[in-house]
């Protein structure tokens, strides 16, 4: 079984996508430390030609908190439908607008009064809906609801979670190299891999490529099919 273990991200970039899709069980942690300078509820989408930062607001609260213990700011609808708004203004006129937007309709405005205002659940919501829109059928779990000691931490975690779930390998994103101990694995029978996105171009509004964006950017330009289709551009290492 090949297993894959990720901070959950809001519409991350199309590498993280093709994770899920590589593995037999992708586990998204919710029982993690939310961090502020990282990719957890804010992403980029082109907008007047320029990239553009989009965050989902939330309250201020202890940094000590996890993220499934994050909630969304009491504006957050209000700043979500200007995002929405300005993402109907860049992208209107792309060949794939119809068929894209209503899934980030749903996910940028039903999606968060639905459940109830808490980060990880609006987030984990949108990675299936994205994973459906793209046919990805692979087992999504939550970290904190496996038996499992939470304490541990890094890479003493990570191998907790694959033998909890019987993996054989573990693949990581290819940034993570550097974290992990290849010998600390193959004493746990696990085997592991990195995996590297190539290097994915396709026709933005300018000659000027605008890489690792949102998949909203990817979606946009390529629609469902191809973007499918690019879930294979990868090499494990």
């Amino acid at each position: 079984m090949k297993i894959a273990i990720m901070q959950p991200y809001f519409f991350p970039y199309i590498g993280y996508y093709q994770l899920i899709n590589a593995v037999d069980v992708f586990v998204v942690y919710d029982n993690i430390k939310y961090t502020k300078k990282g990719w957890i509820n804010r992403n980029r989408f082109i907008l007047n030609g320029k990239e553009k930062l989009f965050t989902v607001p939330i309250k201020s609260a202890s940094n000590a908190l996890n993220i499934n213990q994050r909630y969304v700011s009491d504006d957050y609808l209000k700043e979500m439908k200007k995002t929405l708004l300005q993402i109907k203004n860049s992208y209107c006129k792309t060949k794939f607008f119809d068929e894209i937007y209503p899934v980030l309709e749903k996910i940028f405005v039903t999606d968060i009064a639905y459940h109830q205002n808490n980060l990880f659940d609006i987030i984990y919501f949108s990675l299936h809906l994205i994973c459906d829109l793209l046919e990805i059928n692979n087992r999504m779990i939550i970290s904190s609801e496996l038996d499992i000691n939470h304490n541990l931490k890094s890479e003493r975690k990570i191998i907790a979670i694959s033998k909890k779930m019987g993996a054989s390998s573990y693949i990581n994103p290819i940034g993570g190299k550097s974290l992990y101990r290849p010998k600390i694995f193959e004493k746990n029978k696990i085997s592991l891999k990195f995996l590297e996105t190539n290097n994915i171009i396709y026709r933005q509004f300018s000659d000027d490529f605008i890489p690792n964006l949102s998949i909203i950017d990817v979606l946009m330009f390529n629609g469902i099919k191809k973007t499918n289709d690019m879930l294979n551009q990868f090499k494990l290492n």
